[in-house]
């Protein structure tokens, strides 16, 4: 029987994993943690009953994919939750702008920006379903849709500062610009508007939903769905070399570029492992976790019930801050992304006392502690805030690289968002999952279409493998056949 062994059991891991399971595949997963699940891990962190996300929060670009139509997660209890704004950026005085799942009504709330707004995210979110075809697989492919991948190319090539500008309004400015900083990159860079527009067009077309109980949740639905094509799990083993792992016939690794170099050793060609070992990482983050009775006073209204938060106040600060943390710098006000999931999923909280999700961007392996600029930046928004606060769980950059090894210097995307690593994640290839050695992929972050607890990574580095396999070495069967076997 065709067998496959999967390095890590992250979101990409378990999507590849159940992508082989499924047809036919015997599989194992081996994970370097104590738990299943990488980005997708939730927990009490800070009072009892209350659940905090460790990495991924919302998931705009999980809902409608290739991954999430093959496998019914939603009959193996994965609830995606609704807040009714998705996501806002407040600003000095109680103002601000909110984007609600409408184009519409995100446009009425913007004023003088509104006919921007939809000449911008109107046509791209009723396309976005094809031009998504397009962009979750590798760069270098025959687009499906061409056209249609030109018009969303043509807003996302801009310099974040460039299409920002073209919105006339501080508040119109600032709400693009909160969602570009997504990026990690300085906003006078080219393609650095590409991660604001997707995000932007995604909140419009399926919403930034969270996982009701956690992001775990997505992960134990993937879990369970592997268990019942018979695929076997092992917690606690780090993998340090290809020959640990006996001779599977396909070897998927969910690590980050360096790291699969290091497994796979000398067996790598050197062309390959040079390419690998140059990737880039970006900037890191800095993560607090607050427990918060009775939620956050934003002075902002709309912010109250918005599932994700930008603060960081204006387009100029919003970009000032990026330019110096890319920089190595760290801002005296850097950006912070907040997520409020008990808006949307009160089974978060515990009574009145809710999550908050917080972390800041910093310079790539930063060792000083953000903990007081982050609640300096939402008191700002938010005045009482510090006073609500009734639990804390900080995690430093170094902490997330323990926490997570994919996470180098804190880089929780997984690599730079640069144009030249944004086509060519994680080396020049017409195969970017392929490592050189026959049967072994990246399934990663690292490779396209990058960062999310989407799957997509894994599952196009699954397709890839599935591709050269001998198709009278398996053949696909069903959930129950294939767990009696084992």
């Amino acid at each position: 029987m065709t067998s496959a062994t999967v390095v890590g059991s992250g979101p990409n891991g378990l999507a590849a994993a159940l992508t082989l399971a499924a047809e036919g595949i015997q599989v194992h997963v081996i994970e370097a943690a104590g738990t299943l699940g990488g980005g997708t891990r939730s927990s009490e962190l800070t009072v009892p009953g209350v659940i905090h996300d460790e990495c991924s929060a919302a998931h705009p670009l999980a809902i409608d994919t290739p991954f999430s139509r093959r496998f019914d997660l939603a009959a193996h209890g994965l609830t995606w939750r609704w807040p009714e704004v998705q996501y806002s950026h407040p600003l000095d005085g109680g103002s601000g702008a909110a984007a609600y799942k409408s184009v519409a009504e995100t446009a009425r709330h913007l004023g003088k920006d509104g006919h921007r707004w939809r000449r911008l995210f109107g046509s791209l979110t009723d396309r976005f379903d094809d031009i998504a075809e397009d962009f979750l697989e590798p760069v270098i492919h025959v687009p499906k849709h061409p056209l249609k991948l030109a018009r969303f190319g043509a807003w996302s090539g801009m310099p974040a500062n460039v299409l920002a500008r073209w919105f006339r309004t501080p508040e119109g400015q600032a709400l693009f610009a909160g969602c570009a900083a997504h990026a990690f990159r300085p906003f006078t860079s080219p393609v650095s508007s590409a991660i604001g527009v997707t995000l932007g067009t995604a909140a419009h077309r399926y919403g930034w939903p969270v996982a009701e109980g956690g992001s775990a949740s997505i992960s134990r639905a993937v879990v369970a769905l592997l268990e019942e094509h018979g695929a076997t799990f092992e917690t606690g083993r780090t993998v340090t070399s290809l020959a640990e792992l006996g001779s599977p016939d396909v070897v998927m690794l969910d690590l980050a570029p360096a790291a699969a170099a290091r497994v796979a050793g000398s067996r790598m060609p050197r062309r390959v492992s040079r390419a690998l070992e140059r990737y880039r990482h970006g900037p890191g983050s800095f993560k607090v976790e607050f427990a918060v009775e009775g939620g956050v006073p934003w002075a902002h209204e709309p912010s109250r019930r918005a599932g994700t938060v930008h603060v960081c106040g204006s387009l100029a600060e919003v970009a000032a801050a990026e330019r110096d943390t890319c920089a190595g710098r760290m801002p005296e006000r850097p950006y912070v992304l907040v997520c409020q999931q008990s808006v949307a999923d009160p089974t978060r909280a515990n009574g009145d006392v809710h999550p908050l999700y917080s972390y800041a961007h910093v310079p790539a392996g930063w060792t000083g502690d953000a903990t007081a600029q982050i609640e300096a930046q939402i008191e700002r928004f938010a005045p009482g805030f510090r006073d609500r606060i009734v639990g804390r769980h900080v995690r430093s950059v170094p902490d997330m690289e323990a926490h997570n090894v994919n996470y180098v210097g804190g880089d929780v995307v997984t690599g730079s968002n640069d144009m030249l690593q944004l086509v060519f994640r994680p080396r020049p290839a017409l195969d970017p999952y392929t490592l050189g050695i026959p049967g072994v992929y990246l399934c990663s972050a690292a490779t396209p279409p990058g960062a999310g607890a989407h799957g997509m990574c894994g599952w196009n580095a699954a397709r890839s493998a599935l591709g050269r396999l001998d198709p009278t070495a398996f053949a696909p069967a069903p959930p129950a056949e294939a767990a009696a076997r084992a």
